[in-house]
């Protein structure tokens, strides 16, 4: 099935209103590019997709095994460099904690798990980004 998000852009500095048609947040840009901040820019909407994905992964796994874990919490930041050809290059950083009585042969096994949950592979797929056509 394809995910389908539905965005209104409204005239207060970038605000947007964006469904998957059952919940709702708001994206918006930081006040000095003309923003009003209640939101989340595009690339933190982004980096934080990844990370719940992260976090998600380590629940699954963790229960498909029994393994018993209490919190799981991740910090994700990314760096993106304009490469001379004006296309992007995004390193990304994550510290993922797992809260419980586990080994840490578990621990490393879980965060490897994590690291190729279906956001992060998906990111890392190839791409096709048709053009935009206009909405009816």
């Amino acid at each position: 099935m394809a995910t389908e998000i539905n965005i209104k852009n409204i005239n207060i500095g970038y605000q947007s209103i964006i469904s998957n048609g059952k919940h709702t947040i708001v994206g918006d840009e930081p006040v000095e590019v003309k923003g009003t901040d209640l939101g989340m820019t595009p690339p933190e909407l982004v980096l934080a997709g990844i990370s719940m994905c992260k976090v998600a992964t380590i629940r699954n796994v963790a229960r498909r095994k029994n393994i018993e874990i209490r919190d799981v919490d991740a910090q994700l930041s990314q760096v993106v460099k304009r490469q001379e050809d004006g296309s992007f290059v995004t390193e990304v950083q994550s510290a993922i904690k797992i809260e419980g009585d586990i080994s840490d042969e578990q621990k490393k096994m879980l965060i490897a798990e994590a690291d190729n949950c279906y956001v992060t592979r998906l990111v890392k797929g190839d791409w096709v980004m048709q053009n935009s056509t206009e909405l009816n």
